[in-house]
């Protein structure tokens, strides 16, 4: 059976370069599935889980946003950041969601350092929410 080369990068590093069966990404519309034979795709990502599917072995990990690039027999995850969920520290997600919304409160609504930290805070919700996935 015909195997993806999966790549997943970020601007600081290559987190992972592996062989799989299928990848499923938080698109900008929702979550999508790359098999081997998948028809070129480009995607803007949103922030949430990155599934990697070998054989029964599922591996996920959050991106923070940015690009997948897919075609029949790669896919490749440049992402804004990326991290194993395993290796999600939940306390330290739930302390800088607390810190943004201490601040957001220190900004009138249309202030753009509001939308900063409201950014901030849906991010690491999702963080939080792929660490349950592990």
């Amino acid at each position: 059976m015909a195997k993806l080369n999966v790549e997943i990068v970020t601007p600081e590093r290559r987190l992972a370069q592996l062989s799989a069966d299928e990848v499923i990404a938080p698109g900008a519309d929702g979550l999508f599935g790359v098999r081997p034979g998948h028809t070129p795709y480009l995607s803007v990502m949103q922030a949430g889980p990155l599934t990697v599917r070998e054989g029964t072995t599922n591996t996920i990990y959050f991106v923070a946003g940015g690009f997948v690039e897919a075609g029949p027999t790669a896919v490749r995850v440049l992402a804004d950041a990326a991290e194993v969920a395993s290796a999600i520290d939940v306390g330290a997600a739930t302390k800088r969601i607390s810190e943004a919304e201490t601040k957001l409160k220190t900004f009138e609504v249309t202030d753009p350092r509001a939308e900063e930290q409201r950014a901030l805070i849906r991010k690491e919700k999702k963080r939080i929410e792929t660490s349950a996935l592990k």
